[in-house]
């Protein structure tokens, strides 16, 4: 079973993703140099937007969740897993973490990677303001 969530959002001068434990894309329509994590803002949906079938499916201990975040000339796959306690309630921001840590904003738990990790041409291009897509693609193996 697979279920595919996109959020489209735009990049911003202070993208720095730099951030060692998570990754954000926010509804925001602001960044402040703080944001270390965020890695665009503006955007069009949030967890709260989800469908159901996909938080049933993300709140299963077996699924697998991929982000893969794309402008034109760039992609980057973030791989993480899913967790009971997910809501996906947050209504500003979509939140992956590498930690088991959970809130409403959290997307993906035990994240492989984080805003740190992330192909160094994407950041440059969201800092110069291109526009993302990030595609969630939860799969649970039955």
């Amino acid at each position: 079973m697979e279920h595919t969530e996109l959020i489209h959002a735009r990049g911003h001068e202070h993208v720095q993703s730099t951030h060692a434990s998570t990754f954000e894309v926010t509804s925001d329509d602001w960044l402040t140099p703080a944001g270390d994590c965020i890695l665009a803002i503006e955007a069009d949906r949030t967890p709260a937007d989800f469908s159901e079938a996909f938080v049933d499916a993300a709140q299963s201990h077996e699924a697998t969740i991929t982000a893969t975040l794309s402008t034109d000339d760039h992609t980057h796959t973030i791989t993480g897993r899913g967790h009971p306690d997910l809501t996906y309630e947050g209504d500003r921001s979509a939140v992956g973490r590498t930690s088991d840590y959970v809130d409403d904003r959290t997307i993906m738990v035990g994240a492989e990677g984080a805003a740190e990790s992330v192909d160094r041409d994407l950041v440059a291009a969201l800092a110069d303001g291109a526009d993302l897509t990030l595609e969630l693609r939860v799969t649970v193996d039955e």
